[in-house]
C-alpha cells in the first residue's frame, strides 16, 4: 500500500516570512495593508506572542509529528507564494505573497517532496520572481509541478520515486481561482500550466501527458487550483473535469485546492477526489470576515492507495488549526464541527466521516 500526504494552501510569505530568521522587504501593495508586519501584529493580538525569530520547523508544529507517525511515501502541497527578493509586483492583482529565498528552510523542515505552483500567487512578483522561485526550490531539492520556464516544463510532472514505482504529480490551475490569463506558460515565456476554457478540454491533453510519462507501477496525482475562496458549492464543470481525469486520463487522485476552507470529499469509481483542501499554513489569524467557514481549521489528508490500481483503500485525516503562526491539533469541538461539515457536504457524494478514538477522522464511502 502507498500512503500520501496532501494538504491545502501553504502560504509562507508575508507575515510568516517576517517572523522567520531572514525576513524580506515587508512592503505590500494591498488596498488596506502596506506592510507585511501588520499581519504579525494582528495574529499576536488575536492569539498571543509569536517567537522572534521563528525556527524553520516552528510553523509546522504538530504537523511534523503527524508526518512522522503516518510516514507517507510522498509529501505534496500547494505552495502559494513567490520565493524571491526581486521582481516587480503584479499590480493588477490586489494581494501579493512573497518569501525571502533565505527562509527556504521553512519548507525543507517539513521534508516536502512536491510543491504544486499552478496557482494565483506564484507570479505575484512577475516572471523574474517565478524564475527565482524555481531556482530556490531546485536548490532545496524540492520538485515542482504546474509552473516552469516554458510550457513544456510547466506541463511536466514532478516525480517522486516510491517502493512500487513512482508518484507523478501534474499541477494545473483554473482561471476560476483568480489566475490571470497572462500567467500562462508559453514556448518562450515562464508561467503556469493554465487550464483551457472550458477546463474539460484539457482531458485529452492530460491523457496524452500521462500515457507518455507513466511507467508500470506509477500512481498519478492531478493537483488542481480551482474555484473561489468561499463557499461549499462544487460546480458541475469541476466535478465533470475530476471524473473525466479519473475515467479517461489515467489519473488516480484529484487534489483540489483554492478555497479558504475544507470542502466535500468524493470517491469516484474507487478513486479519491478532494474538492477543496482549505488553507493549511497561513498568516490569516486576526483577520475578520467569513467567520462562519472557520478557515483557521484545516486537515492533513493521508490517503492510502492500492499501488496496483490506484484505488483508495482508506483516507485518514488529522484536524488542525492555526495559532500564533503554528499548526496545532484541533480541539475536540472543532474536530466535531469539521466532521459535521464533511458529513453535510459529502452527503450528495455518498461520503461521510467517523471520528476515531484518537481524535482523527476516517472517510466512509
Amino acid at each position: 500500500m502507498i500512503t500520501l500526504f496532501l494538504c491545502g494552501d501553504v502560504m509562507t510569505g508575508r507575515g510568516i516570512d517576517q517572523r522567520l530568521a531572514h525576513p524580506g522587504d515587508p512592503t505590500l501593495y494591498e488596498p488596506w495593508v502596506k506592510d507585511a508586519r501588520t499581519y504579525v501584529r494582528l495574529a499576536e493580538e488575536a492569539n498571543g506572542e509569536i517567537p522572534r525569530p521563528m525556527e524553520p520547523s516552528y510553523p509546522w508544529g504538530v504537523a511534523l509529528e503527524e508526518l512522522e507517525r503516518a510516514r507517507p511515501a510522498a509529501r505534496i502541497v500547494n505552495l502559494e507564494t513567490a520565493i524571491t527578493q526581486g521582481g516587480e509586483p503584479w499590480l493588477a492583482k490586489g494581494i501579493h505573497y512573497r518569501m525571502s529565498p533565505a527562509n527556504v528552510a521553512v519548507l525543507t523542515a517539513a521534508r516536502l517532496d512536491v510543491c504544486s505552483l499552478a496557482n494565483n500567487h506564484v507570479l505575484d512578483w512577475g516572471h523574474e520572481g517565478l524564475e527565482e522561485t524555481l531556482d530556490t526550490l531546485a536548490e532545496a531539492g524540492i520538485a515542482v509541478a504546474g509552473a516552469g520556464r516554458d510550457a513544456a516544463r510547466a506541463k511536466a510532472p514532478a516525480v517522486v520515486p516510491v517502493a512500487s514505482g513512482r508518484i507523478l504529480v501534474f499541477g494545473v490551475g483554473a482561471r476560476s481561482s483568480g489566475i490571470p490569463a497572462q500567467w500562462r506558460a508559453t514556448e518562450d515565456r515562464a508561467g503556469v500550466d493554465l487550464l483551457p476554457e472550458p477546463p474539460s478540454h484539457a482531458v485529452a491533453e492530460m491523457a496524452i501527458r500521462v500515457r507518455t510519462r507513466r511507467q508500470p507501477g506509477d500512481l498519478v496525482v492531478a493537483s488542481i487550483h480551482w474555484g473561489g475562496n468561499w463557499g461549499h458549492d462544487v460546480p458541475a464543470d469541476e466535478r465533470e473535469l475530476a471524473h473525466r481525469l479519473l475515467d479517461e486520463a489515467g489519473v488516480h487522485v484529484v487534489h483540489g485546492h483554492s478555497s479558504h476552507h475544507v470542502k466535500a470529499i468524493e470517491v469516484h469509481q474507487g478513486r479519491l477526489i478532494l474538492h477543496g483542501c482549505g488553507d493549511f499554513l497561513t498568516d490569516y489569524e486576526g483577520i475578520g470576515g467569513q467567520d462562519s467557514f472557520r478557515g483557521g481549521l484545516s486537515l492533513m489528508y493521508f490517503p492510502t492507495l492500492d499501488p496496483a490500481t490506484g484505488e483508495l483503500v482508506r483516507l485518514e485525516m488529522t484536524p488542525t488549526r492555526m495559532r500564533r503562526f503554528r499548526i496545532e491539533r484541533a480541539p475536540a469541538d472543532d474536530t466535531q464541527w469539521l466532521a459535521g461539515v464533511l458529513d453535510r457536504e459529502g452527503e450528495r457524494f455518498g461520503t461521510s466521516v467517523e471520528v476515531t478514538e484518537d481524535g482523527r477522522l476516517r472517510l466512509v464511502w
